[in-house]
């Protein structure tokens, strides 16, 4: 006898839309398509639709995408299957063979939309702390944590599940963590007092902040992330500044 698995399907932000599908598309299109997913249980109804079909195969493939995301997350990439990403993106099987080869494809397109998301929120937080390397280093932290908290599904497949799934993957995990210790690296060299910085303190400083995410993530308490910023930023400071100066970032929680 069969039964019926019950699941939530995805509904799109239009924040998340847009980054999928460019600024290529007029406004009034866009905003025509978020309102009809809003108003269909987040998915385009069958019939005559007004929406060109370029945006219509967009807006399906960015569906696909962020099921898989929820898909990954909730199952575990290798539990996943595509079925249960069609399921939750409420298309049908042949619309998914439209856009991807098969799970692994699907995956790798999930991963490199959230990464570079997740980039661009980072780099932009850290221009707004200008030329003081405390604060850039500061906002892009808070960055990512808000980043987690808001979207604890994508964090878990970019930092836990990316672990889990093909080389391809695990090699783009490496990438990502790679071009943030980059990026801290330049900062520091640029921004602080003339010194020897090695870059494997860089990388040290990340993969200590990423696995603290991990360990969060996989035990799903991100409720209280905002709360370890200041142990973050004093973590980060201490290896270029000295511990006086990394305390002071305890002095503000």
């Amino acid at each position: 006898m069969g039964f019926w698995v019950s699941f939530d399907r995805i509904q799109l932000s239009q924040e998340i839309l847009v980054a999928a599908i460019g600024e290529d598309w007029p406004q009034e299109q866009v905003d025509a398509a978020v309102e009809l997913l809003a108003n269909s249980d987040g998915k385009f109804p069958a019939g005559v639709r007004k929406l060109p079909s370029e945006l219509v195969k967009a807006v399906q493939r960015e569906r696909l995408v962020v099921a898989m995301l929820m898909a990954a997350a909730e199952l575990g990439y290798r539990e996943t299957n595509v079925q249960d990403v069609i399921d939750r993106a409420g298309v049908s099987r042949p619309t998914f063979y439209e856009h991807f080869a098969n799970k692994e494809d699907c995956f790798l397109a999930a991963f490199d939309t959230s990464a570079a998301r997740l980039r661009n929120k980072v780099d932009a937080a850290a221009e707004r702390g200008g030329d003081s390397w405390r604060d850039r280093l500061r906002y892009s932290l808070e960055a990512l944590i808000q980043f987690a908290v808001a979207e604890p599904q994508t964090a878990r497949t970019l930092i836990v599940e990316a672990r889990a799934a093909s080389s391809d993957a695990v090699m783009r995990r490496v990438q990502l963590l790679e071009y943030f210790a980059e990026c801290l690296d330049e900062d520091a060299r640029q921004r602080l007092p003339e010194g020897e910085y090695s870059s494997v303190t860089a990388a040290g400083v990340i993969g200590g902040v990423e696995a603290l995410l991990y360990s969060r993530l996989c035990k799903e308490d991100v409720d209280n992330l905002e709360e370890l910023l200041p142990s973050l930023m004093y973590f980060a400071v201490l290896p270029y500044e000295g511990h006086e100066v990394a305390s002071e970032e305890l002095a503000l929680d």
